[in-house]
């Protein structure tokens, strides 16, 4: 199946690329983690698109051929009043409220959307992530991060070590077409991350009023009663098992399922699982 591009609106009328995966029923929402795109649900949105759902990845805001925001707004309330704008747009062009398949930056979108502009969602995936992490994990993805920002690299390949060395466990691909997808290629030659260095530099970056907004998710999960998988990579340096349990407790209507031989990455690192749990999950939800 080859996916359509299409395009959202967000909270502040900036461009938001997307693609659907039309297998005609109901819509499920997928949106990516901190400094990916789109690009990284290709392989779970055809699976979900195959089992006659549609399927919609977008590139959130300052990431891969969505727009740079001119106001550098990239804190959590700017992606989930995107992601709500996103949910509300969906539900009309398809005439349902859509699931939501968020990891790590978009599962936060999704909640705030629905805890503080819904509710929205017909139900939720959340993966590897829950508002409380891991100070010493976020410390070293957003260490990644930056760490090649602006300098960038000379070739893809040596964007691939770069990962290789902070991700060991995983296996390296046999192509490098799936990275491409991640990196843009400047004027003078060089590759860089495909998202705004806006995203960890700017006044509003990621990191801007984070704990409050965790601390406000927290408060409101008593109040989250539509049906949400957690799905959390055994081997997560963000997501421990007792925030896991936290989540679960407070959230009314909340299961989980650990993936064994993934990290926080669990999309790329155990897809195959990962795509059985999601689609279980949605079955369950579609046959209600």
């Amino acid at each position: 199946m080859t996916p359509t591009p299409i395009q959202f609106t967000g909270a502040e009328g900036n461009r938001l690329a997307a693609d659907l995966w039309d297998g005609r029923g109901h819509p499920v929402l997928f949106l990516h983690g901190g400094g990916q795109t789109r690009h990284a649900w290709d392989l779970t949105a055809r699976r979900v698109a195959d089992a006659g759902m549609r399927a919609i990845t977008v590139d959130l805001r300052g990431h891969g051929e969505s727009e740079w925001v001119a106001s550098a707004d990239y804190s959590f309330p700017a992606y989930g009043a995107d992601t709500a704008a996103i949910i509300r747009q969906v539900a009309t062009r398809f005439h349902a409220a859509p699931s939501a398949v968020g990891a790590s930056l978009g599962g936060l979108s999704s909640l705030i959307a629905q805890l503080h502009h819904g509710p929205l969602l017909d139900s939720l995936v959340l993966v590897d992530i829950t508002p409380r992490m891991d100070i010493g994990g976020v410390a070293r993805i957003k260490g990644f991060m930056g760490a090649r920002m602006e300098e960038g690299f000379a070739s893809l390949e040596e964007a691939a070590e770069a990962i290789a060395g902070y991700m060991p466990h995983r296996k390296r691909p046999r192509s490098l077409d799936g990275l491409r997808k991640n990196l843009r290629l400047g004027a003078d030659g060089r590759y860089r991350w495909h998202w705004d260095p806006g995203f960890i530099k700017s006044d509003r970056n990621i990191g801007f009023g984070g704990r409050e907004a965790m601390e406000s998710l927290l408060a409101h999960l008593p109040n989250l009663h539509l049906p949400v998988l957690l799905v959390r990579g055994m081997q997560s340096e963000l997501v421990h098992e007792e925030y896991v349990r936290e989540f679960v407790d407070l959230a009314p209507s909340a299961s989980y399922v650990d993936v064994g031989g993934a990290g926080h990455m669990i999309a790329g690192d155990r897809n195959d699982v990962f795509c059985d749990a999601v689609l279980n999950f949605l079955a369950d939800r579609q046959a209600a």
